[in-house]
């Protein structure tokens, strides 16, 4: 079995102030309905858990009506950082699943067949993520103003969601984070603790997360056309 936790706890501070991202429409649907949709359709997910900021809960059931999201849900109120909300997701999962695809709630424009790539790659390896290659070329900064030096991008990859996972070895590697009071904003670094290979699984479609206001023109772009 396989479950997708979607993490939509989060402020989304970058967007602005009083401004939650994820509620912000996009072609005529909030960015969140987006992500929601591509998990409610893809065949190869069985359940899907909503981690939310608490007394948002109805909201989101709200728009599973709208929507008529039918794969079977849960709501899940998030935690002070990330890996304590994914924690509380994976604590919702259904006891027969085996697979867990973790997605950001603001990156709306995952296919479905980036979905199934990452899941094949985690039975494999254990641990999988969506990724593309660095294109442009990276400087490093000491102080935010004069470059320091040119970073080799050969060997540079930025990684994006779905990250997905067994679930034995995402569950020992958030509780190593967890034990160790380390607080990070990827989930394949807790696998880094514990030693687990991560697979890299090249995103082909463009799968960009929204985080300030210009990121929303081309969303919409990317939505439109695929």
């Amino acid at each position: 079995m396989v479950s997708a936790i979607i993490v939509a706890a989060g402020k989304g501070t970058r967007m602005g102030a009083n401004v939650d991202k994820l509620w912000l429409e996009v072609g005529g649907q909030p960015i969140v309905a987006h992500t929601w949709k591509k998990f409610n359709d893809a065949t190869v997910v069985d359940e899907i858990i909503l981690v939310v900021r608490d007394g948002m809960q109805a909201h989101f059931t709200e728009l599973a009506a709208q929507f008529r999201f039918q794969k079977p849900f849960k709501l899940v109120v998030g935690g002070a950082e990330r890996q304590d909300s994914v924690w509380n997701g994976l604590e919702a999962v259904s006891p027969k699943t085996e697979i867990v695809a973790i997605q950001d709630a603001a990156r709306p424009c995952t296919d479905a067949e980036l979905i199934a790539a990452t899941i094949e790659a985690a039975r494999e390896t254990g641990a999988a993520v969506a990724a593309q290659p660095v294109t442009d070329t990276i400087k490093e900064t000491a102080d935010g103003k004069i470059i320091s030096r040119t970073v080799d991008r050969s060997k540079l990859w930025s990684v994006q969601t779905p990250q997905t996972f067994r679930i034995e070895v995402i569950r020992k590697a958030i509780l190593a984070a967890r034990e160790k009071s380390l607080v990070l904003t990827d989930d394949t670094a807790a696998c880094e603790l514990i030693g687990q290979p991560v697979r890299l699984v090249k995103s082909v479609s463009p799968n960009p997360k929204v985080t300030v206001p210009g990121d929303l023109p081309f969303v919409e772009l990317l939505l439109r056309n695929f």
